[in-house]
């Protein structure tokens, strides 16, 4: 009986394209209704043009969606920064007293800022690369990448003070009140010799 059908299929098929002067393919949507048998099953189960498109579009949504950074992120990157500002003349002959008594609290101060911000700005957030050289002061800034404002910067000031020498003044400034006020982080003492400028 399958063998029949198979055989008034194929003689269908082909007196039809004899008829038509082939204006009527195999491939014409009457043969698709002829015989419901024919159709693999394989071939309704695949996901339609539809389907596919959407999988992609979620799959460029999960892509495009960067995790939110971490404090462990903001205080690397910061850590990075500081010691590219002291250079190899200056980072040498602070580092410890930098690691024991500065940094902590800018580490204090990073996850103050990120517990602050809601996680759509946090997602903006990054730590401002090039830090300032000659006798300027920033050490970097946490940016909002979005609306490219500073958050929060810190600084470190050279300091002279007559008949004691130089210091460096370690202190953050925030959006919240115009980066007006100073928050000291603490200072470490240099010599009574000028320092050297920064990044060098």
């Amino acid at each position: 009986m399958i063998d029949l059908k198979k055989w008034i299929y194929k003689s269908l098929v082909v007196s039809v394209a004899l008829l038509s002067f082939g204006l009527i393919t195999p491939k014409h949507e009457i043969w698709a209704n002829f015989d419901e048998d024919r159709l693999d099953k394989s071939v309704l189960d695949r996901p339609s043009d539809n389907h596919i498109s959407a999988a992609y579009q979620l799959d460029d949504i999960i892509v495009d969606e960067k995790p939110l950074p971490t404090t462990d992120d903001f205080v690397s990157a910061a850590k990075e920064q500081s010691y590219i500002k002291f250079g190899t003349k200056v980072g040498p002959v602070i580092e410890q007293q930098f690691e024991t008594d500065i940094f902590p609290k800018i580490e204090e101060a990073i996850a103050m800022t990120v517990e602050r911000v809601g996680d759509e700005k946090l997602r903006n957030l990054t730590v401002s690369e090039k830090p300032s050289g000659d006798y300027s002061e920033k050490i970097f800034h946490i940016v909002d990448g979005q609306s490219k404002t500073d958050v929060i910067r810190f600084h470190v000031r050279t300091e002279n003070r007559p008949f004691d020498g130089y210091y460096y003044n370690f202190h953050y400034h925030t959006f919240e009140d115009n980066y007006s006020k100073h928050y000291d982080l603490g200072e470490i003492y240099w010599s009574k010799n000028t320092p050297p400028k920064w990044l060098s």
